[in-house]
């Protein structure tokens, strides 16, 4: 397993309820591939450095897992196709 750090900006727009479900969502599509969580930070409501898709603001979500390539291609999958999210990253963490 490796170790990658994803982060994703959910739409402001939506409810507290809605926007956590959104998060939780994702959460579970890594579980589902048995990634291994090491951190999970919700970074709340921030200013956004341009605007994206009429935004100027929105919520900030980072996970730290160990995952296989194939857990994070899937989460990518369903992170394109998700119309509640602004962007996302993930990026592989060195040892």
């Amino acid at each position: 397993m490796r170790k990658y750090e994803i982060m994703f900006i959910v739409r402001p727009d939506m409810e507290e309820a809605e926007i956590a479900k959104t998060a939780e969502n994702l959460k579970k599509v890594l579980e589902d591939q048995k990634a291994n969580f090491v951190e999970e930070k919700n970074m709340g409501q921030r200013e956004l450095a341009y605007e994206i898709k009429k935004f100027k603001t929105g919520y900030y979500y980072l996970f730290v897992v160990e995952a296989t390539p194939e857990a994070v291609a899937e989460f990518d999958r369903v992170v394109r196709i998700n119309e509640n999210l602004l962007r996302h990253l993930i990026v592989k963490v060195e040892d």
